[in-house]
């Protein structure tokens, strides 16, 4: 939420008191709460990351489109690292890309086949499709950049190497039984795939969410407006 005097707030139960830097001065310390002065002009972009991964139906795109709402639009950037990879997909295959971008049957469809193709691409080069997102999203216009689809390690470490210093990496976790009311089914090919379990492994996460729930005021994090 941004305010008429510039400054937005958002509220997370666990934050761990760590300090993010904005051209060597702290911006903002997350020990609760973010408070960021956007009144003057930011030196560069991004001033924060926030890197969210979970597995399929854990609540990644609700939780990162609430997220977007109070920060609002003006200020944050979702980059969906899919996005370039399902465009790019679905212009070599005739496809329709908004519904390879949407939570339906027809993403779900071409899901083994895009993953295939796009495992190739990033045999060659493991930040191709984070690059192509950046630009595709224009997200060096925007102070926030909320990363709704983090899959791999080397996505991971792409993203501390190249901007280590503003990360805040966040792991959604769900229940096998919601997830499955959600309209999860596991699916061979996909579920056991690297897409889906890269990063099942990775324990230091800035904060774990567990997203058991269809309730916003019973999320955790709680998201202010």
């Amino acid at each position: 939420m941004q305010t008429a005097n510039g400054y937005f707030f958002l509220f997370f139960n666990q934050f761990q008191g760590k300090e993010l830097q904005v051209a060597g001065k702290r911006a903002y310390t997350l020990e609760g709460i973010y408070k960021v002065n956007w009144s003057y002009k930011m030196p560069g972009n991004p001033a924060v990351i926030l890197l969210f991964s979970g597995k399929r139906k854990s609540g990644k795109d609700y939780i990162t489109d609430l997220l977007q709402s109070r920060i609002g639009n003006d200020l944050s950037k979702i980059l969906r690292l899919s996005g370039p990879i399902k465009q790019q997909f679905a212009l070599d295959n005739g496809l329709d890309y908004e519904k390879l971008l949407s939570a339906s049957e027809y993403k779900e469809k071409y899901r083994l086949e895009m993953i295939s193709w796009s495992e190739a691409k990033r045999a060659k080069d493991s930040g191709f499709f984070i690059r192509a997102a950046i630009e595709m999203y224009e997200a060096s216009k925007y102070p926030v950049w909320i990363v709704s689809d983090m899959r791999r390690r080397s996505d991971l470490q792409w993203f501390k190497e190249n901007h280590g210093d503003v990360l805040y990496s966040v792991r959604i976790k769900a229940s096998t039984e919601v997830r499955e009311k959600r309209g999860w089914i596991f699916t061979p090919g996909v579920d056991d795939a690297e897409s889906e379990c890269d990063l099942d492994n990775v324990t230091e996460w800035d904060q774990e969410i567990e997203n058991n729930t269809e309730s916003v005021e019973d999320l955790d994090p709680v998201l202010i407006s």
